[in-house]
């Protein structure tokens, strides 16, 4: 893939990757590719699932124009980064351990986390490991919990009340990895459509499905897809997934067991650090009672948290939908840090 970067932000088409700055760096065993811009405070932005470092790609120059170093990589088994093969490779630890290694690399000592689903819960994992490192943390769409008295799939269970629900589902091996990528166009259309704030009635995302349903019916795949996410756009998502497969991704939801198993030394704790929650008023994941909880009751352990809010109209995948609101969120909540 040839790179070629364009720094004058007039002459910028954000949809198209190779304009951007594409590095890679060795970091806790692996391989990791990330993109980087901008001279200032570190910013480093963390990727959900089923996305990529270019779900930001409307944040990254608006935030490096304002004077933030800002570096976004693709997460381990995502993209362009390395896909250990075992599942335990995908555990707090590892992840934590390529983003303090991306640091150290970088030469930084300190640094503003932000995280979009998937990548919250390694940005509050790397906020409560090393607070010496994260001085801030800001979570997207996904209200990511402490650690909990009991094991996460029987509290999943439990919420689920009989019914499939993705994180369970996602405990399958192979299974799961097959339906998502049997169509790779068609899934990753379904579900970025299907969460957002665009999809409206039997279109939304249905959290629960029958047991035995497969893990698509609960998405809908859009005859015309909402201006915010441009062809461009899709095919990136898609030759991505097709080259990298859904596996390395999935395995972060077969380590959330693992995760709880190994972070007995967490119970209890709190993220002290300034911390900033931004959702989606439409996003189909706060749904359920046990989920909203979590939002309700984020003041409980994020005791440095200084705003959380949900925009009207946006779903799960607030930076793609609305990316003018994220960014000014985000440097309201960052001038705020560097004011001081």
């Amino acid at each position: 893939m040839n790179f070629e970067p364009i720094h004058d932000l007039a002459l910028r088409d954000a949809d198209a990757a190779h304009t951007f700055a594409h590095n890679f760096i060795n970091t806790n065993g692996i391989r990791m590719h990330y993109v980087e811009e901008g001279q200032g405070p570190l910013v480093i932005l963390l990727h959900g699932f089923p996305y990529l470092w270019y779900m930001w790609r409307r944040q990254i120059p608006a935030l490096a124009s304002a004077g933030y170093r800002v570096v976004v990589p693709d997460l381990r088994g995502f993209g362009m980064s390395d896909s250990p093969a075992a599942v335990e490779d995908y555990d707090m630890s590892q992840a934590v351990g390529d983003i303090v290694g991306l640091m150290q690399a970088l030469g930084e000592t300190s640094a503003i986390i932000v995280g979009h689903d998937l990548g919250a819960w390694v940005a509050q994992a790397c906020a409560m490991l090393r607070p010496e490192l994260f001085r801030a943390l800001v979570m997207l769409n996904t209200p990511v919990p402490p650690r909990g008295k009991i094991r996460p799939t029987d509290g999943l269970r439990a919420m689920a009340k009989g019914k499939g629900y993705h994180h369970l589902y996602f405990q399958q091996l192979e299974k799961p990895d097959r339906e998502l990528a049997a169509d790779t166009r068609k899934t990753l259309r379904s579900i970025y459509y299907s969460i957002s704030g665009d999809a409206v009635g039997a279109e939304r995302w249905r959290l629960f499905i029958e047991p035995d349903e497969p893990i698509l019916n609960a998405f809908t795949d859009p005859v015309t897809f909402p201006a915010w996410l441009s062809p461009e756009a899709i095919d990136y998502y898609v030759d991505e997934y097709t080259r990298a497969g859904f596996t390395g991704p999935l395995n972060y939801y077969r380590c959330r067991d693992r995760n709880w198993e190994i972070s007995a030394f967490l119970d209890g704790a709190v993220v002290r650090q300034p911390s900033l929650f931004i959702g989606g008023a439409n996003d189909p994941s706060l749904e359920p009672p046990e989920v909203r909880g979590l939002y309700e009751q984020l003041d409980d352990y994020l005791v440095g948290l200084r705003k959380k809010v949900l925009l009207p109209g946006v779903g799960h995948s607030a930076a793609e939908e609305q990316p003018e609101q994220i960014n000014a969120l985000l440097l309201e909540f960052f001038e705020q840090l560097d004011s001081n």
